[in-house]
């Protein structure tokens, strides 16, 4: 009894047939999308308060791009096997959109012909890419 216990914790946990994680539904990625361009132009949002608000038409086909990137980076054979592999794709897809959506905010700074941030905003940066690893992680497991 014992033995079958430990054998059984020890074996990959598959999905139930017809439930995936991996990869994500057209609805979730458009849910993705939706979310990335709330958080560029709300003016409430930590990266609109930081970098400034986009204007809705740039928003939206910067939040596709940066959704069909960070799709194409961690894209797999289009499923993955276990729970645990599907997890583990879907947090790096999540950290790709981050990355992306904070760069994308960065570059637009750039361009206006900001200074980059001092030593003492440093902290604050990383504070933005971790805010802006939640939009993501909030929406894929709602959608």
């Amino acid at each position: 009894m014992a033995q079958e216990n430990l054998e059984s914790t020890n074996q990959t946990k598959t999905l139930p047939v017809g439930l995936s994680i991996w990869p994500p539904t057209q609805r979730t990625r458009e849910a993705v999308v939706r979310r990335l361009v709330e958080t560029l132009t709300a003016p409430s949002s930590v990266l609109s308060k930081r970098f400034g608000v986009v204007p809705s038409s740039d928003a939206e086909s910067a939040a596709q791009s940066i959704e069909e990137e960070a799709l194409a980076a961690v894209s797999t054979d289009g499923s993955t096997e276990s729970v645990e592999e599907g997890i583990k794709t879907l947090q790096l897809y999540s950290k790709e959109v981050s990355e992306r959506l904070l760069n994308f905010a960065k570059s637009r700074v750039s361009k206006e012909g900001d200074a980059p941030p001092s030593k003492g905003e440093e902290s604050a940066e990383t504070k933005d890419e971790e805010d802006a690893g939640s939009v993501v992680n909030s929406e894929s497991t709602s959608a």
